[in-house]
């Protein structure tokens, strides 16, 4: 016997009495087969309806062929009737986001004629990859337009034409079909083959947001959320954006240009330390060491104390940087060859790093008198040019 798919006709049907056809263990819970159903299952780039069926929990709807089947918390005889009630948040939230996916791939179809290409349902937004690229301006324009097909408020056209009336529509579809097709169609926006659920109306959407468009594999993708999920994003985005107007002592709309000082101001500063720094490192040099230990540095003060030493004593030369456990090294050599030091250097004390024969840097993890015991090993306290 074929389960009856209520949500094919009524994407809105909440409750249920059904019939229990079969019931099997299985690896997590009990597979149920109905003699009807409100569940929808995994496919066409949606996910499954949850649950509950009968007292037990409802934690996937799956096919297995052409069967629907219900895994369930706990068995439920065969036989039996019993009372099944979707979980109604999740299923308004996968309608908003399908029936607006659909609503934006239909604009971008008939304005570029690009056919979407691939479809996912994340946990926060949803992705649209399109084989054409699709920029920033046309990105506001096609969500203007999808925002006005939500104002419309129309139902959207659900059903499975006859053959000789399928074959002169031109239906959009990932791949050929055969048999039975079920289209969706929105108005004169777009017409899909399609078996998942849909909203009643248009203005059951909300809200279509579309976040992103960057180069993907050619084409585009798209970030978008509809509904409830858009307006929750853009309300975690609205009071991130607070915080920095209150902490930049900036109005709202004005946190991009005050970062954007913040930033110049910071690459001022980096190179005023920068100059410091070098002054400094040429200070140090003077004294002849060829090995040092210095306080915690960014890898690249680091890089420049190496290059001030080498210029001023004109033999090979090496700085650490940090402290016991956790070191930033580079070492410098005007006419050596140090990759077979380092690859020793990093062997001995849990280090990790390399480069040109003339140049090498790194991190590794000992201690201080540990390096000074391998400079010692490696026969002076720093070993000379080779």
């Amino acid at each position: 016997m074929n389960t009856i798919r209520i949500y094919e006709t009524d994407s809105h049907a909440r409750r249920l009495q059904a019939r229990v056809l079969s019931c099997e263990e299985s690896e997590n819970g009990w597979l149920v087969e109905l003699d009807r159903t409100i569940f929808y299952p995994t496919g066409g780039g949606q996910p499954c309806d949850t649950g509950t069926l009968g007292g037990a929990d409802v934690t996937e709807t799956l096919l297995r062929g052409e069967t629907v089947l219900h895994r369930c918390t706990a068995a439920l005889p065969a036989g039996a009737d019993v009372t099944g009630e979707i979980d109604w948040a999740r299923r308004l939230d996968l309608m908003q986001q399908h029936s607006g996916e659909h609503l934006v791939s239909g604009l971008i179809h008939a304005r570029f004629g690009y056919e979407n290409v691939g479809f996912h349902l994340g946990a926060d937004l949803v992705t649209i990859d399109f084989n054409g690229e699709v920029d920033e301006q046309a990105l506001q324009e096609l969500e203007r337009a999808a925002n006005e097909a939500v104002w419309a408020d129309f139902a959207p056209h659900i059903w499975y034409p006859e053959p000789d009336e399928l074959a002169h529509l031109p239906y959009r579809s990932k791949k050929a079909l055969t048999g039975a097709v079920r289209l969706v169609q929105f108005g004169d926006i777009d017409l899909c083959a399609c078996c998942g659920t849909h909203v009643a109306h248009t203005g059951e959407i909300g809200l279509i947001k579309l976040f992103s468009t960057t180069h993907f594999r050619g084409g585009s993708r798209i970030e978008m959320a509809c509904g409830g999920r858009a307006l929750a994003v853009l309300n975690a985005l609205c009071a991130q954006n607070r915080d920095i107007s209150v902490r930049l002592s900036a109005k709202p709309v004005q946190t991009a240009a005050a970062v954007a000082r913040l930033a110049s101001e910071r690459t001022e500063a980096q190179q005023r330390a920068a100059a410091l720094e070098d002054r400094l490192f040429a200070l140090l040099a003077q004294d002849g060491q060829t090995l040092r230990f210095e306080p915690p540095m960014l890898p690249e003060s680091v890089r420049r104390l190496a290059d001030a030493m080498v210029r001023a004593n004109e033999a090979r030369s090496a700085v650490f940087a940090g402290q016991d456990g956790a070191w930033h090294y580079a070492m410098a050599d005007p006419s050596g060859d140090l990759r077979g030091l380092v690859k020793r250097l990093n062997a001995a004390l849990q280090g990790r790093g390399g480069g040109k024969p003339g140049f090498v840097q790194g991190s590794l993890a000992a201690s201080r008198t540990d390096i000074e015991a391998f400079f010692t090993a490696e026969s002076c306290s720093m070993p000379d040019p080779a």
